[in-house]
């Protein structure tokens, strides 16, 4: 393996930035041309402690590099000293995949973030809970490599596509908003599109107009607001645990 050859093919892949990013990618299947580590027997230990299921494939998959040639190729040297590239999902298969009914489990729509992090969190997040997807609109490239570190590699176990508000997969959309009604008092399909307004200014006015439900989350008075990844993951462990109890007493959210 060659500088001149990861280049080469690191402009048409993923970068998958430390050794947890590549776990999670070959764990869900994703087809990883090229791998490197400064230390490839403590790579592989630590694959045999955390990811055994794995290591056999990171044996073949990995090849050992100097330091200098290692950090040549990462932008940010992660602790581990782990790199890879990966082959991007193709977008037809991600589009068919989210626009599929009956699905079982909801599609997260961030709408227009901000933060790179943010969104690898949420990404992550979906992917812990098994949604169909995450879906951004606006200009953030949800493929960045931030948001591929921030999101471990998980991209590869759940579909990941920048969409416009029109293109939105099928099924309910619900929205979440402060002056939504509460969530608690819903119980979320499993076909369900949900949708989380920006870090700063909320919901789009067209995604606002196209919604079928706006909900809020509840909030203890005087709190200004939660976390993105937060917001997204208290919706979906209420989609999760099939409640939509009585209320017992309502609060307040700000995206």
């Amino acid at each position: 393996m060659t500088v001149t050859s990861w280049n080469r093919l690191a402009a048409t892949s993923v970068l998958l930035d430390g050794f947890h990013a590549l776990k999670h990618a070959v764990r869900f299947g994703a087809e990883v041309p090229v791998a490197v580590a400064v230390d490839r027997a403590a790579a592989l230990a630590l694959a045999e402690e955390l990811a055994p299921d794995v290591r056999d494939t990171l044996d073949e998959l990995l090849t050992e590099v100097p330091e200098s040639t290692y950090t040549s190729l990462v932008p940010r040297p992660h602790p581990t000293a782990v790199a890879a590239l990966a082959v991007r999902p193709s977008r037809a298969a991600n589009l068919d995949r989210l626009a599929r009914i009956p699905r079982a489990a909801p599609v997260v729509v961030l709408d227009q973030p901000r933060n790179l992090g943010n969104a690898g969190a949420v990404i992550r997040l979906a992917a812990g809970f098994g949604a169909t997807g995450v879906v951004t609109t606006g200009t953030l490239d949800p493929w960045h490599p931030t948001v591929v570190r921030g999101g471990a590699g998980l991209h590869f176990a759940t579909a990941v596509e920048r969409l416009t508000v029109p293109e939105l997969p099928p099924g309910p959309l619900y929205a979440l908003d402060p002056e939504g009604d509460d969530i608690r008092g819903v119980k979320l399909p499993d076909d369900a599109v949900l949708a989380f307004g920006s870090e700063r200014s909320g919901l789009s006015a067209e995604l606002r107009t196209r919604a079928d439900h706006l909900l809020s989350l509840p909030m203890r008075p005087q709190v200004s607001s939660y976390n993105l990844a937060t917001s997204v993951a208290m919706t979906l462990y209420h989609w999760s645990t099939g409640t939509g109890a009585p209320l017992q007493g309502r609060g307040e959210l700000r995206d």
